[in-house]
């Protein structure tokens, strides 16, 4: 397992369309997943330590922000002939198990993580309701252990993109593990 950060935020980027398969039966395209004031998109896993450790505060602060019209996706993007528990069965059970409030899609030739630059599991690309890049930082505090009581860095800074189209100038990068991409 490699320890992977995100790269600091690339204020007004454009989200990169995609179409997805999800575990729900359906296919997901970027302006499905889409809210009124914006979309969280997230690539994590079912394996990774430092997923697991947050994925029920992920699953809150998704459904609290799609009071705040912000929509979500989770991408899985790993290989899961390596890494069989992030296979499509199991995305299916996880998300069913943990009741995930968002769309849980397969990115299986990685072109989706790739478009997006992505580095880690988890991490997370905060949108505003122009689809421009605000927010590309943590969760929270937690590392591969949840820290009680910790300060919810991406709810407060798509709170704020909700409700000003802005994300905040400071942000810390997220930290996980790295995608484990095909040969």
């Amino acid at each position: 397992m490699v320890r992977m950060e995100t790269p600091v935020c690339d204020f007004g980027w454009k989200a990169p369309d995609f179409s997805l398969p999800g575990v729900d039966g359906k296919t997901w395209t970027l302006r499905d997943a889409a809210g009124p004031n914006g979309l969280l998109v997230m690539f994590i896993c079912n394996h990774c330590p430092y997923v697991k450790a947050v994925i029920d505060r992920i699953t809150r602060d998704v459904a609290e922000l799609k009071t705040l019209g912000v929509g979500a996706i989770a991408i899985m993007s790993n290989d899961p002939a390596e890494y069989p528990e992030d296979g499509f069965e199991n995305m299916k059970r996880i998300a069913h198990e943990r009741g995930f409030p968002m769309p849980y899609v397969l990115d299986a030739s990685q072109e989706v993580a790739r478009q997006y630059d992505a580095v880690c599991t988890p991490d997370f690309f905060g949108f505003n309701r122009d689809l421009e890049l605000q927010y590309r930082g943590r969760l929270d505090a937690s590392r591969k252990e949840a820290a009680p009581d910790a300060r919810r860095d991406l709810f407060e800074a798509m709170k704020q993109v909700a409700e000003t189209g802005k994300g905040p100038a400071e942000q810390i990068p997220s930290m996980g593990c790295s995608i484990k991409w095909r040969e």
